[in-house]
């Protein structure tokens, strides 16, 4: 699943790939924007941990997950 974060004052978003379900994606976004933790945290697929402080989150963009492309070809 990509996931973009949007942070406040910082011309570049962060994107990761997680192996977290939309749903899952959401729900941890939406605890954190409550006020329940301060920093979003999620991990992508190589273990790489990304906290974000919950204050700072300008939007949070959820993907569809993506399938991997094998050959030269393109479809």
């Amino acid at each position: 699943m990509e996931v973009k974060i949007g942070v406040q004052h910082t011309p570049r978003e962060i994107v990761l790939e997680s192996g977290l379900s939309a749903e899952e994606v959401e729900s941890t976004v939406s605890a954190a924007l409550a006020g329940k933790a301060q920093l979003l945290s999620l991990t992508d697929e190589k273990g790489r941990k990304v906290l974000v402080p919950a204050d700072r989150i300008a939007y949070v963009e959820i993907g569809e997950p993506s399938a991997r492309r094998v050959g030269f070809g393109t479809l």
